[in-house]
């Protein structure tokens, strides 16, 4: 059994998991989102993965990412690793492909705000 509180969304149910012989057993939850959040957590956990890139010739010399979907756990660091040494150009757009496939999980790192050309 483990206990975990749920972070879909602000409620932040204290939930308890169990593994069954039927799969697994969920109490605490106040919705079905959290039920599938505590499953996902037993069995595959994913995280959402921020960061920024540097920008040429914007207004500013940042620019915030983050994978357009979680991804596995274990893919973290590597994910991480795709944006050493990236650069983007302004003008950037919110939604832009940073990193496109990134650490093979199929998933693209994307920006998260508009920078404008200076």
């Amino acid at each position: 059994m483990r206990e975990m509180i749920c972070i879909c969304c602000p409620m932040g149910c204290r939930m308890t998991v169990e593994k069954t012989a039927d799969g697994y057993l969920v109490t605490g939850n106040t919705c079905p989102r959290g039920k599938a959040y505590a499953i996902d957590e037993m069995t595959a956990p994913k995280r959402m993965v921020t960061s920024s890139v540097p920008v040429d010739g914007g207004n500013f010399k940042m620019v915030s990412v983050k994978t357009a979907v979680s991804i596995p756990k274990e893919l973290i660091f590597k994910a991480l690793d795709s944006l050493k040494g990236v650069r983007m150009t302004a003008p950037v757009k919110e939604g832009d492909v940073v990193v496109k496939n990134t650490a093979g999980s199929g998933v693209d790192f994307i920006a998260t705000r508009n920078v404008d050309k200076c």
